[in-house]
């Protein structure tokens, strides 16, 4: 497993979601602005205190916890 030393989970923050380096900036707020602002550059106007270490850490945080884990079928209708 990588080391996510960017990945900081505090319970008295954020309700203790992951959040990058200890700012009020949770993982999936990350994940979500990268699906919303697939420029990066448009997505560090948006969030100038996030790095580039940050993001892949974020996306690396983020397949580590889907890792071999059976998520149930989606259904199509």
């Amino acid at each position: 497993m990588a080391a996510f030393d960017r990945i900081t989970t505090e319970p008295g923050r954020m309700n203790g979601e992951p959040c990058i380096r200890g700012l009020r900036l949770t993982v999936r707020r990350v994940l979500e602005a990268l699906a919303t602002y697939p420029d990066r550059a448009e997505l560090k106007r948006e969030y100038p205190e996030l790095e580039d270490e940050d993001i892949r850490q974020a996306l690396a945080f983020a397949a580590a916890y889907l890792d071999d884990k059976n998520l149930p079928p989606v259904v199509v209708r």
